[in-house]
């Protein structure tokens, strides 16, 4: 077994205790509520942001519809009023005076029918327009949502990185000076534990599995020397003998 400074040591439980507060505030960060509330409303505001623009070209197709209706009885009533002038003229003959009245009357069922279609095109179109009002409307106040929930987790995440900051400076100066060969046994504890390398012994009990030691490990390990490295035959980590009085 490898040893160590007492002090170091218990130094290296603050180093777990800041290292453990860092993961603590990391994980905090990636899984704060107002990032989840940010990924809620930005995925309703793409929903509506797809419907707004899909109501859009829709509209515009209706006003394509619309113009083309306009155009087709403007065709019709020029046609009528240029046979009416012909007609109201005097120099069209019997025959065409027939044949132009016949095409009035054929000109005006026809337009009948085109305004009829156009009526139905324009009520088409104010009916989607009102609808494409309240999809405008509803985005804008998903994109004011978007913008609180937006800076509700800045300032959220702003705090977390000061304290974040701050734990990194302390532990800095926490491992600072402690024994090489007890940081590099801690940190591949770490790696292969979870985080968790060193725990105070408490009783016969280790604080890192929370598991009782038996009777002859709790005797080998009153009888190691002070400086000795001491691990939890359970769990594998390095046990910190002392660590109530230490406090």
């Amino acid at each position: 077994m490898s040893t160590a400074p007492v002090a170091d040591q218990h130094r290296l439980l603050e180093v777990q205790a800041l290292d453990t507060r860092a993961a603590q505030l990391a994980h905090r960060r990636t899984n704060h509520p107002a990032r989840q509330a940010l990924t809620e409303v930005s995925a309703r505001l793409a929903d509506v942001e797809n419907a707004v623009v899909t109501s859009q070209t829709a509209r515009n197709d209706l006003r394509r519809e619309l113009a083309k209706a306009e155009q087709d009885v403007a065709q019709v009533r020029d046609r009528a009023a240029r046979d009416q002038a012909r007609l109201d003229s005097g120099t069209a003959s019997v025959k065409d005076v027939q044949a132009l009245t016949a095409e009035l009357e054929s000109l005006a069922r026809r337009q009948g029918d085109l305004e009829d279609v156009e009526l139905e095109v324009m009520e088409r179109l104010e009916a989607h327009e009102t609808a494409l009002a309240g999809l405008t409307s509803a985005r804008d106040e998903l994109l004011a949502e978007q913008q609180r929930a937006q800076a509700e987790l800045d300032a959220a995440l702003a705090e977390i990185d000061r304290e974040a900051s701050t734990v990194t400076s302390d532990r800095a100066a926490r491992a600072d000076g402690l024994d090489a060969g007890l940081v590099t046994l801690y940190e591949r504890l770490r790696a292969q534990l979870g985080g968790l390398a060193v725990a105070p012994l408490r009783g016969r009990r280790c604080e890192g599995c929370r598991l009782e030691l038996n009777a002859g490990d709790v005797q080998r390990i009153s009888a190691a020397p002070p400086e000795q490295v001491v691990r939890c035959e359970e769990c594998g980590r390095i046990l910190v003998r002392g660590a109530d009085a230490a406090s």
